[in-house]
Parts: structure tokens; sequence; C-alpha cells
């Protein structure tokens, strides 16, 4: 149970982050050298440009890779340790765009932030190469948002001309059960890998980045598929069977006649951030295996 509790505290921090949209960054001539993050997918934006010697601090819901464990934790969105993150000394402090106050208090100790503000699939390519600019690594976020580019590219040519599978996208629901069901809709980083992975996303109509949806619009939209991504990658086999069967009592969705229902399991797979053209391609090989064959 607790280690379930803390899978979904971590959800909603990956999930507040989603809902953040627009904004941006101006970064400054100096170099960063010594940084603090409160947003894990830009920790791990970080550590893939190579600056991770820079990081002195990270949030407490951080855990990849797994040389975050060993820094100090200075708190998260909901709750900044203000005085911790100061006696770290940053020169730079990753926030998440909702924190005005936590920023005003950096401004005053004249601490230059960046703040996150996400959108979707151009917004995490946007953020490496502002964020590599930010830190003394330009170079390394233009490599790193082609080389994203180019896998994401990669992928939607595997699927090209194969059926848009009508898709119910699942990213949270309560264990056991079809109660607290909630799914992708029309806007946001995972209905775009969904997009390119060769799915139609049931809630593309939904400007919304998150839907709480009934049984019976579930019922009512009918998907051909239903993908559901779960945080935690270590459920033995008996216990996503289990999950899966949930799902058997809705016998009227093609997806559930047609056994087309599936679960993937890792957090990489809803964070916004470097591994997104792994879980792109984890989600158009669900759907589209004889793709990859």
């Amino acid at each position: 149970m607790a280690a379930h509790s803390t899978g979904v505290r971590r959800l909603v921090v990956v999930l507040i982050a989603v809902l953040c949209v627009g904004g941006g960054f101006r970064p400054r001539a100096a170099q960063a050298m010594r940084i603090v993050s409160l947003v894990p997918a830009l920790t791990e934006m970080l550590f893939a440009l190579g600056a991770g010697p820079q990081v002195v601090g990270v949030s407490n819901f951080d855990d990849y890779p797994p040389a975050v464990t060993s820094l100090p934790r200075v708190g998260a969105l909901l709750d900044p340790n203000m005085e911790r993150i100061l006696s770290l000394r940053p020169d730079l402090v990753i926030v998440y765009g909702s924190q005005t106050d936590a920023q005003q208090q950096l401004e005053r100790a004249r601490i230059r932030t960046y703040s996150y503000r996400h959108a979707g699939l151009a917004g995490i390519l946007s953020t490496l190469r502002e964020l590599g600019a930010a830190v003394g690594r330009a170079h390394d976020g233009e490599r790193l948002a082609g080389e994203l580019q180019a896998h994401l590219d990669r992928i939607k040519a595997r699927v090209a001309g194969r059926p848009r599978l009508r898709t119910l996208l699942v990213f949270e629901r309560d264990p056991g059960s079809l109660r607290g069901i909630f799914v992708s809709g029309g806007v946001g980083f995972l209905h775009d890998m969904l997009g390119i992975a060769g799915g139609s996303d049931v809630f593309a109509d939904v400007a919304r980045e998150s839907v709480q949806p009934s049984i019976e619009t579930v019922l009512a939209r009918a998907p051909d598929v239903i993908l559901e991504l779960r945080v935690r990658d270590d459920l033995p086999p008996a216990r996503l069977g289990k999950e899966r069967s949930a799902w058997m009592t809705l016998s009227s969705i093609p997806a559930v006649k047609n056994n087309r229902v599936h679960i993937l399991a890792g957090q990489y797979l809803v964070v916004p951030g470097p591994r997104v053209g792994q879980a792109t391609e984890a989600i158009a090989r669900a759907l589209h295996p004889e793709a990859f064959k």
C-alpha cells in the first residue's frame, strides 16, 4: 500500500507538470554551475545533457537517473524548502511555472530561475535546447533534441499507412477496479505520443490533457484498443493480469471483444523528459506489433 501511495504521489507531480501550458525561458550568458531542480523531468534532461555534475539539489520525487538518489532533497511543487535551497548556494533553480512565490523569493535573492511550462512533445524538444543553453551545453541540447526528433520520425515512418486504431489511453485508475479512471485528452505530450505511434485518441475532441470519463462515456466511445500506462514497473505478472481482467466487464467494447487491452509498465512512460522516444516506441509496438518485426 505504501509503495502504491508513493507511486501515485509521483504520478500526481508528473501530471501537474503536464497540466502547465505555454511558457519559456531566456537564458543569460553566464553558465550555471550550481543547479537545483524542482522538476523531475528536467532533472533527467540535465543529466542527459551531461550537466549532472552541476546539479546540487533535487526535488523529493526525483529518482532517475540513479545518481540523483545521493543528492540533497529540497521539497517539491507544493512544498519547496526555500531555506534548504538557498543553503545550497545555487546560481540556477528550475521551478514549475505555477511556483510564482518561489520565483519571487529567488529573484529577491538574485538567483535566476528556469520556469517550466510544458505543452506537448514540441515543448520537450524546445526545453532541451533552452536548458542546454542555460547550463552551458547548447551543443548537447541541440544534439539531444535532434536525436529525439529523429527517433520520433522513425517511429512515425514505421507505422505509416497502417490503420489508426481508436485508442483509450489510460494513465491512472484505482487498483483492481474501473473507478477513478483518468485518460489522455486531445492535447499534451501523451496525446502527441499516441498520434506518432499510430493511434487515434478517442478523446481527441476534448481540449484537455486529462479527462476523467464515466464508464458510460467509455462504453459510448467504444475504443478499438485500451492502452494503460502504469507508473510502477515492479508489478508481478499475476497482478498485471488481474489489472487487465478488470476491463473484461466491459464486454461490448471492441477492445475487449478483440483482446486489445494492453498494460505497459514503467515511470518513463508518463515523464515528459528525454525518454519520450522510448515511451512512444513502446506505445507503437503495442498498437502495431507487426510494424516492428
